[in-house]
């Protein structure tokens, strides 16, 4: 079982774009935050150990692993902290639970439904904490429209509408592990439609309940193999061969879906949308008002207050920096934004506030409420291929 004390010895599995945002997390979360456990930087664990080194001289990591089966076992790590490609999210995480460890892994939750579905049990069965990487939840203006629709500033909810939209995916890019389906599980679905599946969820503290009808579409069905890694960035500096390989996920996926408290909802995701670096936003709209977020401006939330006079209604800006905006408090003064790496410093402060047994600032997904995401996921593929609605609970 976990060991109880003032600190807590953390294990990284992967070193990639992910590797550095929670690094730096883990690096941060005491310097802007007093969390009740301290993180201590134990073990960098991946493939290459040239590579390891470097970066863990870089980010402070005191030891290096190329062998994550023994580094989970070990007596010495608390908290396992997963990284890598989607298919191998679950053994590693089964592996750390029944070892008796906490498990901090990366969305989507698994590869597969199947894959996720163990992933759930297993938490079940272990006495170790689990928590998945829906950072976006941490945003300060994302948080403060949970905290508004708790308040019911909403009212009745009748529409949702959401995106993620990316550009990054062109024809330059190389076959590298997000293309294929035996790596991701699926391509701009569970990378992108994910996040926004489970700020809707969060936000709106509903659940959708039926997929009503969907589309997948992969435009780019072959690419040049990948002979380099990439580097810091989702695919820079990777580099390509002269052969072509297929294409194995979706480059889009759109979907039509209802809500438990009747609500109807349209998500859309793609990674080939000319023009959109990061748009991950959503609108929500209420019998009471209105909210509007967008990643891409991300310390600004949108709110219509339609109980006010008529002669007085209009979308209004709020700028959540104010230090009683949910983390806000933590960094500078009002108007000094923050960024992308923060919602993941918010993650860590949440996950030891929760290890010491203290409520998180905002709720905090486990393995079971991504399950739930994943869940909605599978139905949309499902719709997609079937060409017909299906109920997400027909899908377990």
């Amino acid at each position: 079982m976990p060991r109880k004390r003032k600190q807590i010895n953390i294990a990284l599995i992967g070193q990639g774009f992910m590797g550095r945002t929670h690094s730096n997390a883990w690096t941060q979360v005491t310097r802007f935050f007093d969390p009740p456990i301290r993180p201590v930087l134990h073990t960098a664990c991946g493939r290459s150990e040239k590579a390891l080194r470097a970066f863990a001289k870089r980010w402070g990591w005191a030891n290096v692993s190329t062998d994550w089966k023994q580094l989970v076992a070990s007596d010495e790590i608390d908290l396992v902290d997963i990284l890598t490609p989607n298919h191998v999210h679950a053994p590693m995480a089964e592996a750390a639970l029944k070892a008796g460890k906490h498990v901090l892994c990366e969305k989507p939750l698994a590869g597969t439904l199947d894959d996720a579905r163990r992933m759930v049990q297993a938490a079940r069965r272990a006495n170790g904490r689990t928590f998945v990487c829906f950072n976006y939840r941490r945003c300060p203006a994302v948080a403060l429209a949970h905290q508004l629709v708790r308040k019911g500033k909403l009212g009745e909810i009748r529409h949702v509408r959401a995106w993620y939209l990316q550009d990054w995916a062109d024809e330059s890019v190389p076959l590298m592990w997000r293309f294929d389906k035996k790596h991701a599980g699926s391509g701009a679905h569970g990378d992108l439609n994910a996040h926004i599946v489970d700020m809707t969820r969060f936000v709106t503290g509903e659940e959708i309940t039926e997929i009503s009808g969907a589309i997948a579409e992969t435009f780019i069905k072959q690419r040049k193999r990948m002979t380099g890694a990439a580097g810091g960035g989702i695919a820079a500096g990777a580099t390509s061969a002269k052969k072509t390989g297929k294409v194995t996920v979706d480059d889009t996926v759109l979907f039509l879906a209802r809500f438990s408290g009747g609500a109807v909802a349209s998500f859309e995701a793609a990674r080939q949308a000319t023009g959109h670096k990061n748009s991950n936003g959503w609108e929500i709209n209420g019998t009471k008002g209105a909210l509007r977020f967008d990643f891409e401006r991300m310390n600004e939330l949108e709110y219509y207050d339609a109980t006010v006079p008529p002669a007085t209604q209009g979308w209004s800006t709020i700028l959540a920096t104010e230090s009683d905006h949910p983390y806000v408090g933590a960094w500078w003064p009002p108007g000094h934004i923050v960024g992308y790496e923060h919602g993941f410093t918010h993650q860590a402060y949440d996950v030891l506030r929760a290890l010491a047994g203290r409520k998180p600032t905002v709720p905090q997904p486990d393995f079971a409420d991504a399950y739930q995401t994943q869940r909605i996921l599978a139905a949309a593929l499902k719709a997609a291929k079937d060409k017909k609605p299906v109920k997400v609970s027909t899908v377990k």
